[in-house]
């Protein structure tokens, strides 16, 4: 069950992971083409920055967090079943 669950979180976190470099090129090809003067969707992306982007980022990093803190308590008991 509980390695279910990390594989299960552990694939979330890389389709987030790239819903956010999704978002990051997006910013920096939109930014330069608005440099250019060439509209590339940087309105939307600000659009979207609130209620998509800023909690990708946010469960991004606090999927990392508990995936290793997960790993580190997996890591502990193995130890201990093995002394």
């Amino acid at each position: 069950m509980k390695d279910k669950f990390l594989e299960w979180l552990n694939l979330a976190l890389m389709a987030n992971l790239f819903l956010v470099l999704f978002s990051f090129f997006w910013l920096a090809i939109a930014v330069m083409g608005h440099s250019f003067g060439i509209s590339l969707g940087l309105d939307l992306w600000y659009k979207l920055w609130e209620p998509v982007f800023t909690p990708a980022i946010g469960i991004l990093m606090g999927g990392a967090i508990l995936s290793g803190v997960a790993s580190w308590v997996r890591q502990r008991l193995e130890d201990r079943q093995a002394q």
